[in-house]
């Protein structure tokens, strides 16, 4: 499943000994993940890839003046 952590919360990832990075990760559905997400801790999100965020436009085109 992939998570983020809750803004302003800091969350320890114990498989790989580091925090959850504010841009989320996939994470194995465990007891320990469940708990942080019934504490509110972490929500559950949808990983945003680099190809979707390269397709959305950060500014509208401009039109032909003639």
């Amino acid at each position: 499943m992939f998570i983020k952590p809750t803004e302003g919360r800091s969350v320890v990832d114990p498989a790989r000994g580091d925090t959850l990075p504010p841009e989320g990760r996939e994470v194995e559905p465990t007891q320990y993940w469940q708990r942080r997400l019934n504490d509110g801790d972490v929500v559950e999100s949808t990983p945003v890839t680099q190809k979707a965020a390269d397709a959305a436009p950060t500014s509208k085109p401009q039109g032909k003046k003639e």
